[in-house]
């Protein structure tokens, strides 16, 4: 059972492979999930796991830089996953 799941899955990406062949630049498998995190929002609660500082240090962050994209939803502040990725 595990050895026909492992050969489908040879399978898939080698027919992906095979399917970009002509096109060299094509984005692979991990690209293309990262280019999903493009659009993702992030709780202002949650920058500081994000980012990986303490609260408080987010939160002085935060403050110090108030041209910071970010966009308010029913009182909620939400930043840019992709913003947050490059040093919020």
């Amino acid at each position: 059972m595990s050895l026909a799941i492992g050969i489908a899955i040879a399978g898939y990406f080698i027919g992906h492979g095979l399917r970009n062949i002509n096109n060299p630049d094509a984005k692979n498998f991990m690209e293309s999930l990262e280019e999903d995190d493009e659009h993702e929002l992030i709780k202002e609660k949650e920058v500081h796991h994000f980012i990986g500082i303490s609260k408080e240090d987010a939160k002085s962050l935060i403050q110090e830089h108030s041209d910071i994209p970010h966009i308010k939803i029913n009182g909620n502040v939400y930043y840019p996953k992709l913003s947050c990725a490059n040093g919020c």
